[in-house]
């Protein structure tokens, strides 16, 4: 049987969609004229993820971390993968999710293994997903796979929500700060410094320098957000190829402060992920394979290839990585301290949890100083307003005296 979603209508006239299974979509149509709804569209669910797909659209991190936990849950109380993925689908709020999961419990149902099902699907579920899906299956430790899954995207969502509140308060402060500059510049500015440039005494270098900027923006202005847009899509364009994209990503990773944030940022999504695979019983080189997916910075993903590599001759993952030069040494310590007692996967996690604690501690102290930053230039750009318009009446009142 197939999955089926549909678009019918009942004798009042109101409109329900929803999903069915069916042997063909004839099927699908004459089970719902025996409900007593009429068929406007019925369609292959499968047709219709890879329309999801094709628009680059997925479920959401939120959304399938609540939904992995779930399937945990359920799998772990002693249902089976396809009645789980129906009390998913009965329970999903978003038509989206409700056709997803009918679509995979259709692909299971026809003889698929469930890794196999989810790489249909493969635009809604990540590479260290499916991986670690097909590990628990192998294993026979599904449900525990699913629990470590939504451990890893619930810490991964924390991490990117505490990120965007810490930089919120600093962005609108920002935002304020260039809407009172442009706004001193192109309307107060003009007004009160005009009146001094009819007169015979000569203005003074810093309120010249005011004129201009003024007479500048308020000429060129209105072209400054188009320019900005055009040069932000020149620079993806140009982002697109690899050569470009791993000399750029090269630069980010020497910046003294963002790098080893970055830096941080990936070893704990690599930590995690290897920590997820090694632990579900993935062999170490299809992991590092994985979690070389998961990376999105080229050149530490040039570096885990070649670490992988010298695992693959026979050198340890810690010897491997620690030659690269790339990874922080907390986590090659984790790694070398792991091998060397048989524990890699605990001290992995532990590894993903002290990089990511640091991460958060790095986000605070660094909001912590931004806040005044911003407020400094902000204070230091009206007070140079204020200076070149001042300016000229001291010197005028100097010379009245």
């Amino acid at each position: 049987m197939s999955a089926f979603h549909y678009r019918a209508v009942d004798l009042q006239g109101r409109e329900t969609r929803g999903v069915l299974e069916a042997d063909s979509s004839r099927g699908a149509r004459a089970h719902l004229r025996e409900r007593g709804l009429f068929p406007l569209d019925v369609g292959p669910v499968r047709d219709a993820a890879g329309a999801h797909q094709r628009r680059g659209t997925t479920l959401g991190e939120a959304a399938l971390a609540l939904m992995t936990r779930q399937w945990a849950t359920l799998l772990a109380s002693g249902l089976t993968v396809e009645q789980s993925l129906t009390a998913l689908a009965d329970q999903a709020d978003a038509e989206s999710a409700r056709r997803l999961l009918a679509g995979v419990r259709a692909e299971v149902v026809s003889g698929m293994a469930l890794h196999a099902a989810l790489d249909v699907f493969a635009a809604q579920f990540p590479p260290i997903y499916r991986a670690s899906v097909a590990a628990g299956e192998q294993s026979g430790r599904l449900a525990d796979v699913l629990e470590q899954l939504a451990d890893y995207l619930e810490r991964r969502g924390s991490l990117r929500q505490k990120t965007l509140q810490a930089l919120l308060y600093p962005a609108i402060v920002a935002a304020v700060a260039l809407l009172v500059v442009t706004g001193l510049m192109t309307y107060v500015v003009p007004q009160v410094v005009g009146a001094f440039q009819h007169g015979n005494q000569p203005l003074p270098p810093l309120t010249r320098g005011l004129i201009a900027a003024s007479d500048l923006l308020r000429a060129w202005g209105l072209l400054l957000p188009p320019a900005l847009l055009a040069a932000a899509l020149a620079a993806r364009a140009a982002l697109r190829r690899p050569s470009t994209r791993r000399r750029w990503h090269a630069r980010l990773l020497a910046l003294p402060l963002l790098g080893r944030h970055l830096r941080s940022l990936e070893s704990a999504r690599l930590a995690s992920t290897l920590a997820i695979l090694y632990g579900s019983g993935v062999a170490l080189l299809p992991a590092l394979e994985a979690a070389r997916r998961v990376l999105t910075l080229l050149p530490l993903q040039d570096a885990l290839a070649r670490g992988a590599e010298q695992v693959r001759e026979g050198r340890t993952l810690a010897d491997a990585l620690g030659e690269q030069r790339q990874f922080p040494p907390l986590l090659l310590h984790m790694i070398a301290s792991g091998e060397a007692t048989g524990r890699l996967d605990e001290m992995l996690e532990r590894a993903a949890h002290l990089q990511q604690q640091e991460l958060e501690n790095r986000i605070g102290a660094l909001t912590s100083l931004l806040e005044p930053a911003l407020l400094l230039v902000m204070g230091g750009l009206v007070l140079l307003i204020v200076l070149a318009v001042m300016q000229p009446i001291i010197e005028l009142n100097t010379l009245m005296n």
